[in-house]
């Protein structure tokens, strides 16, 4: 099977496909003076766009990996996620607290989908 990079920096591909799937790299909002709620709407955004551009849309994605700054955000992370999401659509997901990579990062998302 064909293993598809997409949108290479040298350190990681935006996508990944192989086999019918999906993967994304880690997506973040990239403007660290937007609270959790802005934040996580960007992120969606981008991850909607990713995957429109290599075959798939947010009813086919399969697992999300959320990670948040502090915990303390997850009621209005989840608040833009339960508005976006659609019933009958909701992926497996893990939510967990980590240290970001850059202090302004409030939310990060990691996807994986099925190609429609």
């Amino acid at each position: 099977m064909e293993i598809k990079r997409y949108e290479g920096t040298g350190r990681m591909s935006r996508a990944v496909v192989h086999n019918g799937t999906i993967y994304l790299c880690g997506q973040t909002c990239g403007d660290g003076d937007k609270d959790v709620k802005e934040q996580t709407k960007v992120v969606l955004e981008k991850i909607e766009d990713l995957l429109n551009k290599y075959g798939s849309d947010k009813n086919h994605i399969l697992s999300t990996t959320i990670y948040i700054k502090e915990i303390s955000l997850f009621q209005d992370m989840n608040e833009v996620w339960d508005a976006w999401v659609e019933d009958g659509s909701e992926p497996a997901r893990a939510c967990v607290e980590a240290k970001m990579a850059r202090e302004e990062i409030l939310v990060e998302m990691s996807v994986v989908a099925a190609v429609k």
